[in-house]
């Protein structure tokens, strides 16, 4: 018997990386598994690799865009017959720069891609689970919501709303047997943070290489997190176990935030 026996998982960003991780994981607790992703080849390479059957659905969409992610969360539904459980995921920020050079694009992309897309996602999935008086929330923050860097401004503030909106529906729906939380990783190479890294490295005058060793420095640890440590904390909050975990920002950052 597995943690998740039954239940329906939506993640975004679910070919690679955090997500990835997260549905490898949900599956071997036996839930039921769409992923999204934008390239319709990166989803079907990866519904090959995880070799999960029926049991795991890809759905193209973009989580720049409103109508993609309620039709991600409205195709979950129409594939496995409800949603048990949302991991908002996807996220990340480009063309970082100081507050006193940066422009409107780069805040209103962030803001897009982090916190309009969690909340898009977020509303259409409580809008099923809300009839089912059941559900787990779970949203992909940062420990960068529980602190602040020079010039990477547009995730910092992306990821502390993401927080904010988090604490507020988990007052929502408390009695209704749904949890809303959001995990808070330190720095992790992802697909991600190789592809965006090395700018955000330029913004703030060092080398990716340096901005990494940055991150490890900062934590107890002195290493940067795995992909794997986030995926066991996400079973634990989407099982039965984590029904007393609500409106928590739960580090998993080997120490780095004061909080």
């Amino acid at each position: 018997m597995g943690e998740l026996d039954g239940r329906v998982a939506c993640i975004t960003g679910g070919t690679r990386g955090i997500g990835r991780a997260t549905a490898e994981a949900f599956l071997r607790e036996g839930a039921q598994v769409v992923i999204n992703g934008r390239s319709a080849e990166k989803g079907e390479q990866a519904l090959a690799e995880m070799n999960g059957g029926d049991n795991v659905h890809f759905i193209a969409g973009d989580v720049m865009q409103r109508e993609d992610c309620e039709a991600l969360v409205q195709g979950t539904v129409d594939r496995y017959g409800k949603i048990d459980i949302l991991f908002a995921n996807a996220g990340g920020a480009s063309n970082h720069a100081p507050v006193a050079q940066l422009t409107d694009e780069a805040m209103q992309d962030s803001l897009v891609w982090n916190f309009w897309h969690t909340f898009w996602t977020m509303r259409a999935a409580l809008n099923h689970m809300i009839p089912q008086e059941s559900g787990r929330i779970i949203c992909n923050s940062s420990v960068e919501g529980k602190m602040g860097k020079p010039a990477l401004s547009i995730y910092v503030v992306a990821k502390h709303a993401i927080n904010g909106l988090v604490k507020s529906a988990a007052q929502e729906v408390g009695t209704l047997g749904i949890t809303v939380n959001a995990v808070c990783p330190g720095a992790i190479e992802t697909d991600v943070m190789m592809a965006e890294g090395p700018g955000a490295a330029e913004s703030m005058g060092m080398t990716y290489e340096e901005l990494l060793a940055m991150f490890s420095e900062e934590s107890a640890i002195k290493r940067l997190n795995e992909v794997e440590d986030v995926a066991e904390v996400n079973v634990l909050l989407a099982s039965a176990a984590g029904a007393g975990i609500t409106g928590s920002l739960i580090s998993i950052d080997g120490g780095t935030s004061p909080y």
